[in-house]
Formats: C-alpha cells, sequence, structure tokens
C-alpha cells in the first residue's frame, strides 16, 4: 500500500518531519510517499496563504490522479486546516483525508469532548472543526506562542509550552487532545498528558489504511462526482488533463 503524504506549505524540512511520523504509525508493507508542493507559501498563516496552498496542493497530487502518472492508495494532506480537503476528494481516485479530520474522527472514538493546542491563533480550526461537524465535542482551543519554525530550531522550548496548554485543556473538560499543526507532527513522544494525544498524521495514515482497504468506488453522484469537460488557463499539464476528465 503506498500513502502520498502532501504538505500543505512549500517548507521541506516539514515535509520530513510529517513523513517520519508517518512512517512510525504505518502498518509493516505501508510505504509513506512524502511530497513538497513547488507553489505556494512557506508557512500557511493566513487565509490567503491558504487559498495559495490549495492550488499548489492541487497541483501536486495531479500526477498521482490519472492512469498514465504514478499511483497510490490514498492520500494525506499534512496540513493542519485541512486546505483542499474536498477538491483533493474530487480530484483523486482514491482516499483522502486531511490530517485535523483524521484526528477529529479518532477523538470521537477516546472521550466525548476532545481539544486541540496549535501555534499561534485559533480561529480558523474553530471554523474547520465547524464546518467538519465536530463543535458540538469541543472542550477548548489553545494556541501557544510559538511558530512552525520555532518548533524546528527549538523542539524542547516548544514542548514545554504546548505542556502547559495541555493542562489547561485538560481543566476545561477535553478528554483527549489534538496536537494541531503539521509542524507538531511527532512531538506526542515529548510531551505530558492524562488524555490521550492525538498526531493528526498518525491518525491519518492508519485510517487510510482502513479506507484503501475497503476498496471503495468513486461517487457516481453528489458534490464529488469527478468532472469533465472543463476548460482552464495557465494550470499545469496533470491538472489541466483531470479537469478535461
Amino acid at each position: 500500500m503506498r500513502i502520498l503524504l502532501l504538505n500543505g506549505n512549500t517548507t521541506a524540512a516539514i515535509t520530513e518531519l510529517c513523513a517520519a511520523a508517518g512512517r512510525a504509525a504505518a502498518s509493516p508493507g505501508t510505504e509513506v510517499v512524502p511530497l513538497t508542493p513547488a507553489l505556494g507559501p512557506a508557512v500557511i498563516s493566513s487565509r490567503l496563504e491558504n487559498a495559495i496552498a490549495a492550488h499548489g496542493m492541487l497541483e501536486a497530487m495531479a500526477p498521482y490522479a490519472g492512469p498514465k502518472g504514478e499511483t497510490v492508495d490514498g492520500v494525506l494532506l499534512a496540513v493542519s486546516y485541512d486546505t483542499a480537503l474536498e477538491a483533493a476528494r474530487q480530484l483523486m481516485p482514491c482516499p483522502v483525508l486531511g490530517m485535523t479530520e483524521a484526528a477529529c474522527l479518532v477523538a470521537m472514538t477516546t472521550g466525548r469532548r476532545f481539544g486541540l493546542v496549535t501555534f499561534g491563533g485559533v480561529e480558523m480550526y474553530r471554523e474547520l472543526i465547524a464546518h467538519h461537524g465536530f463543535s458540538g465535542r469541543l472542550a477548548g482551543l489553545l494556541g501557544v506562542a510559538a511558530t512552525p519554525q520555532d518548533a524546528l530550531a527549538d523542539p524542547g522550548g516548544v514542548a514545554a509550552k504546548v505542556n502547559a496548554a495541555i493542562v489547561t485543556l485538560v481543566a476545561q473538560g477535553a478528554e483527549s487532545i489534538i496536537l494541531g499543526g503539521a509542524a507538531l507532527a511527532g512531538m506526542g513522544a515529548r510531551l505530558e498528558s492524562p488524555v490521550p494525544l492525538l498526531d493528526g498524521i498518525a491518525c491519518g495514515v492508519r485510517l487510510l489504511e482502513g479506507l484503501a482497504g475497503l476498496g471503495l468506488p468513486r461517487p457516481a453522484a453528489g458534490s464529488l462526482v469527478p468532472v469533465s469537460g472543463r476548460v482552464s488557463q495557465g494550470l499545469g499539464a496533470a491538472l489541466e488533463r483531470a479537469l478535461q476528465g
């Protein structure tokens, strides 16, 4: 089984961080294929950058979507805003999961209410959790004063800040906690928590293994039906072919 792990930004170090977490979680025989887009922001921290990143991600995964390209059995979007998720599902012939979506799905099985800790602001996460339909199970959101670059340069210092946020979220009623951010991938081993910590990369890889095994067909009705006969300009060749069907 091959799982394409697609970073949402153009920072290769974050891609490798996520790939390491994905490989650690994968079952024997599952290959994690990391991919960094050529187009997009270095780190996504705004709505504008998120929209730009969606284009870069679709361009990057399009070569895996057609019968003449490489094939994969599932796609994990290694970006905590689950950027381009619905569009990717319409594009790809295999299951696609967002890392925060995957962590939320697992959180539904580990307790009544969950929390999420991330870097910086939390409002886009609040909206994302509502979009996925999980707001009623959310205990709290906390953003620590750190950046993805800080996590790469000073993992110990950032872990201390995240530990403090975990204590607060548990006091607010969280029975599991999502590590919300690609740069937090794999950090769970360095953290202390009285409740389960959910790494979206690990959750996503495991869920994709199961989804791929179900062998579900592509939809023939609804909003995710594959497109065909669409005219576009300025896109990469693979994405243009996908729109043409």
